[in-house]
């Protein structure tokens, strides 16, 4: 028996063999079928119930992208598993793709449709809240700081809404000066993800805008369930502006909150966090300008009483004053050096006369004046005896005034 050959592959469209528009149909039919049944999960943009027709036709729109695609169900698959559904809410259905060759559409065809109730969308968010804050979305040390005073803020918000009126009248009635560049988008439903995240990335690229504000009023948890949108929370955090998330009332809390560089209560509270108050910053101008100027006469003040103190100082009262002690102090240093050399002279006068009468006392001289006489030889050697004298001998007689010679006649 011989084994089954393969099949031959289908032959490649060409120039000069193209396929006919049937075959390309049936092609991307068969491609399309291979996907089976999967699990979808969105937003009902749009819902048709034709009279009698057992077909309902659902329009499923992507919560984070314009993107949607045709449903079709049966009418009891509907009442069967969302009996109550209406547009805007987040349904999960079991659905196969199909492609209609006449149209050239492709759909989805449902077996099975469940409403996303609020306990569900709940636990959704807690679920995606964690992950994103396990990816550092939420980190505090990433948050920037709003500068002080913003040239050109940019507002995304609801047209002709009354966040965006009290955004831009708290905002001016704080700072008169302050510009903005609005972009009003749908704050609510199945576009508004899609067009807040186009308005972030054209005030982002704009270098003009200091700061962007993503304000909303309040609203039930389905109405705010765009701005707990993971592919919106992660276009705010890649913004290079940083941004401020004004959304419902103090009580709410959607993701973007989180991720966001500044939490604002109300669209009213981003106000007071945008600017600061003119009349509250002109006081404070005034307080700081008075307390400088407190300081000022203080330190003036202080410095006169120094200057005061130092004029009063005999040095600078009267300078000649310090001349004049120093003067007498030479004066009295020169008397009592005047009259210590006096009396050293003195007293030395007394010693040498004292000296000169000792001496003079001790002196032959003095013996010569009392009438004595000094005898000396010839040869000098002075005569204390008689015996030592010889007759014929010649003597010199040193008197107290002038001299005398004798001659020795007899030496008895």
């Amino acid at each position: 028996m011989s084994e089954p050959q393969p099949s031959a592959a289908p032959p490649k469209s060409s120039a000069e063999e193209p396929w006919p528009v049937r075959v390309v149909s049936q092609k991307v039919g068969a491609w399309i079928a291979k996907l089976g049944w999967v699990w979808v999960d969105g937003q009902v943009a749009q819902i048709s119930r034709r009279p009698g027709s057992t077909v309902v036709f659902l329009t499923l729109r992507d919560p984070s992208a314009d993107l949607s695609l045709t449903v079709t169900a049966h009418r009891d698959v509907l009442d069967a598993g969302a009996p109550e559904l209406a547009e805007g809410a987040r349904v999960t259905l079991h659905a196969k793709p199909e492609f209609y060759p006449a149209r050239g559409t492709l759909s989805l065809r449902a077996d099975e449709i469940r409403q996303v109730g609020l306990g569900e969308l709940l636990a959704r968010l807690e679920r995606l809240k964690k992950h994103l804050a396990a990816e550092g979305l939420f980190a505090r040390e990433r948050k920037r700081r709003l500068p002080f005073l913003p040239q050109r803020i940019g507002l995304i918000t609801g047209r002709a809404s009354a966040a965006e009126r009290d955004v831009l009248m708290n905002t001016r009635r704080r700072w008169p000066a302050v510009d903005f560049r609005v972009v009003n988008v749908p704050v609510q439903g199945p576009t508004a993800v899609p067009q807040i995240i186009d308005a972030l990335k054209v005030l982002d690229n704009d270098d003009t805008i200091d700061v962007i504000v993503i304000a909303r009023g309040g609203g039930s948890v389905e109405d705010l369930l765009p701005f707990s949108d993971e592919a919106l929370c992660r276009a705010v955090f890649g913004t290079r502006t940083p941004v401020v998330s004004a959304i419902g009332h103090e009580t709410d809390a959607p993701l973007l909150d989180y991720v966001a560089d500044l939490r604002a209560s109300t669209p009213t509270d981003a106000a007071k966090r945008l600017v600061p108050d003119l009349g509250e910053e002109t006081q404070l101008i005034e307080v700081a300008r008075r307390r400088l100027e407190r300081a000022v006469l203080t330190l003036v003040e202080r410095e006169t009483h120094r200057l005061e103190s130092w004029r009063s100082r005999p040095v600078l009262a009267r300078p000649e004053l310090l001349v004049d002690q120093r003067a007498a102090e030479m004066t009295a240093l020169r008397d009592r050096a005047v009259r210590s050399l006096d009396h050293r002279l003195r007293r030395a006068d007394d010693e040498l006369r004292h000296t000169v009468a000792r001496l003079r006392a001790l002196s032959p001289a003095a013996t010569l004046q009392r009438g004595y006489a000094i005898v000396q030889r010839a040869d000098g050697h002075v005569v204390r005896a008689a015996d030592e004298a010889k007759t014929d001998d010649i003597l010199r007689l040193r008197l107290a005034e002038g001299e005398l010679r004798a001659v020795v006649r007899e030496n008895e």
